[in-house]
């Protein structure tokens, strides 16, 4: 009995390490489908600029996320080696701070803010619209890489309630009317970019 138990656990083992290895490959595939383009030349010139400077790391994720809209995963090991550092600790410190994201973001990152004078004001109703508007979950990026919805504590600005940052440009005593028209205004810009 031991012997036929002992099988059947390699086998199950065997079928979940097989699932795993795929859905593996798929998260892959999907995540460099929708990743966008790199310029590696530049991200490699922006690791040289700061070269063995260990004090460096922060100034330069800041430098790459503004550039990139994230801090691509691949870029973690080149980072490490040009800064002397653990590849380990660039992870850290990526994980750790919040401004940071290892997935692209869009264009513009909209943060709706959550605060207590913004959801007595109508900051429930506003996160709502902008979700219908854009056609996104909070924390969900389009395809197009446009836009990205995010909710935060509190962006500050509590006598302008409700209120929202469209990257560093804030939009207070929002309705639904001067809403719209703010993210008319961002999807105009993406129209004549194309």
């Amino acid at each position: 009995m031991p012997h036929t138990l002992h099988h059947a656990l390699y086998a199950a083992l065997s079928i979940v390490k097989s699932h795993c290895s795929l859905i593996d490959k798929l998260k892959e595939t999907y995540h460099m489908n929708d990743r966008k383009q790199i310029d590696w030349k530049r991200l490699e010139r922006m690791i040289e600029e700061r070269k063995g400077e260990k004090w460096a790391l922060i100034p330069l994720l800041q430098d790459i996320q503004e550039a990139f809209n994230y801090i691509p995963p691949e870029a973690i090991g080149p980072i490490a080696k040009g800064l002397n550092l653990f590849p380990s600790e660039v992870q850290g410190v990526v994980s750790f701070y919040s401004g940071f994201s290892m997935e692209p973001k869009g264009r513009y990152v909209i943060k709706v803010c959550r605060g207590t004078a913004c959801h007595v004001r109508g900051g429930k109703s506003i996160l709502k619209l902008t979700k219908k508007e854009l056609d996104l979950d909070e924390g969900g990026t389009g395809k197009d890489l446009q836009f990205t919805l995010e909710t935060t504590a509190c962006l500050g600005a509590c006598a302008l309630a409700p209120t929202m940052m469209v990257n560093k440009t804030y939009y207070g005593k929002l309705t639904p009317p001067k809403l719209i028209s703010v993210l008319g205004e961002y999807s105009r810009e993406k129209d004549e970019t194309k």
